[in-house]
């Protein structure tokens, strides 16, 4: 069994407030004993997306060292659940998670696959590619606890990445994310949940909550929540930043796979 801590955060673009407040949240959920700690995505900056790919950095760069420290400095494994990467084409950079072993060492990156490019209504209208450059790897990283399968955000609605997550071993899965208020209010819970219970996985998903300085309209719906492999939402965050925290246990995903052994019987 280990302690988990889902952050729940409000970044905007301001990345000096932005780092503090992760810090701070980070911090916390270390001194309650969380030995793996996720932050949402868009951790370090959630502002004018223009400004967002002229401010990326490398993997090298001042957040990925923070956080490298941070997660030295507490003893945890940490998610840095995405930050704007540079990437090698003009215009646009990578939305990218990092994790971090306890030493601060960097254990997997993840650039995030599927783009939210959306015309849902006219408080939800946005095109991710004009400003991100997709990643094509699916990625799986070894911990203590066993394979934790890495995602962000949109990701959530391919279940086909969940499926590959989990056959390369993934009992754990992050979704760490940024749901707007539209969209999340009606299929942020159903989503996690469903990719739980059909992968039969622990599910960590932090997420951004409230208003966000990006020059629209743009509201996060919140509600970081840790699932576990049946399904249960074992910890919720509330209405503003802070954190969903829950003891894990690793044999749990063992257990209901034995019981009901789903990726034997699949047939397609």
């Amino acid at each position: 069994m280990f302690l988990a801590a889902a952050v729940q955060l409000t970044s905007t673009s301001d990345a000096e407030a932005n780092w503090e407040s992760a810090r701070e949240m980070i911090a916390r959920a270390a001194g309650y004993g969380a030995e793996l700690v996720a932050t949402p995505e868009n951790t370090n900056y959630l502002g004018p997306h223009e400004e967002k790919v002229r401010r990326a950095e490398d993997l090298d760069g001042p957040t990925v060292r923070r956080f490298s420290a941070l997660a030295a400095e507490h003893r945890i494994h940490l998610l840095l659940g995405s930050f704007n990467e540079r990437s090698d084409e003009p215009g646009r950079c990578h939305n990218t998670s990092v994790l971090f072993g306890p030493e601060g060492s960097r254990l997997a990156v993840y650039r995030k696959i599927h783009l939210f490019d959306v015309d849902v209504s006219d408080a939800v209208r946005f095109t991710e590619s004009d400003t991100v450059r997709p990643g094509t790897e699916v990625v799986v990283a070894e911990t203590p606890w066993g394979g934790w399968g890495l995602s962000i955000c949109y990701d959530l609605r391919f279940g086909e990445l969940y499926r590959r997550l989990v056959a390369g071993g993934a009992e754990l899965l992050a979704i760490p994310s940024a749901f707007t208020l539209t969209t999340g209010k009606d299929h942020w819970e159903p989503l996690v949940r469903a990719r739980a219970i059909e992968t039969q996985s622990w599910v960590v998903a932090p997420a951004q909550v409230g208003r966000h300085d990006d020059g629209g309209l743009r509201e996060s719906w919140g509600h970081s929540m840790i699932v576990d492999p049946w399904g249960h939402v074992v910890a919720r965050a509330g209405d503003g930043p802070g954190l969903a925290l829950a003891e894990i246990d690793p044999a749990r995903v063992a257990a209901v796979r034995r019981g009901m052994p789903v990726a034997d019987h699949r047939r397609l």
